[in-house]
């Protein structure tokens, strides 16, 4: 049995317990790290210390070329801030991630501001927080207490959603296995295909990550599938 995969995600709805799932009617914990976090519409902030004006912003990015270009756009709108300090992450597996202090001291202002985005479990993120200086030095607590609190306030506002990795396997059959490859489709919470009955049966499945060896092995049980 041949099956082809490609990566997705897919919006998981709210209802859907995450840590229990059901499979041929026994009871599993399945792994989470098919699931994240991340904005889908921008949530602001803005936190004073001390003179200081700290704006914040949370915004959705889904690549390090799009992250540098918002903040190219912040630089530009905020032209007459002392500083446009970010921090991003990105991928489903959180480890793509950058940050930069902008003139800051080092670790006062992107480090806090990833920090907020690790806390919160959010990917596929961009945090910027712009400061108007306002004549009085904060010095390093300071700082980073302020970055710190910009950068979760925007993030509270944001609202936020829950994502699954998916995989999507392709497969082909005759017709007269039809009713054994929807038994076994059926038996997976979550799943979803399309379907195109022609001379054979074909289908495009999508499955959540840590179903999906389940799934093939399953389905690699049925002869004729392919």
């Amino acid at each position: 049995m041949s099956i082809s995969f490609c990566r997705s995600f897919f919006e998981e709805p709210e209802s859907v317990d995450f840590n229990l799932c059901i499979l041929r009617g026994s009871l599993y914990f399945c792994a989470m790290d098919d699931v994240f976090k991340t904005v889908v519409e921008e949530g602001t902030g803005c936190v004073r210390e001390k003179m200081s004006k700290f704006v914040s912003f949370a915004l959705h990015v889904e690549t390090a070329e799009e992250a540098k270009t918002i903040v190219d756009v912040y630089r530009k709108k905020y032209a007459d801030a002392r500083h446009v300090c970010w921090a991003y992450v990105l991928g489903w597996e959180r480890t793509d991630f950058r940050f930069s202090d902008d003139g800051e001291p080092s670790g006062t202002a992107g480090r806090p501001i990833l920090g907020q985005i690790h806390a919160a479990g959010l990917t596929d993120v961009l945090v910027i927080v712009v400061r108007y200086f306002g004549g009085i030095l904060l010095g390093t607590s300071g700082l980073i207490k302020a970055y710190k609190e910009a950068a979760a306030e925007a993030i509270a506002n944001a609202k936020i959603i829950e994502k699954t990795v998916d995989d999507t396997l392709s497969i082909r059959f005759t017709y007269p296995l039809l009713n054994d490859v929807m038994r076994v489709l059926k038996q997976i919470e979550g799943v979803r295909w399309e379907q195109n009955f022609a001379e054979d049966c074909t289908m495009t499945i999508h499955v959540r990550k840590s179903q999906s060896d389940r799934l093939f092995g399953t389905l690699s049980q049925i002869y004729g599938v392919e």
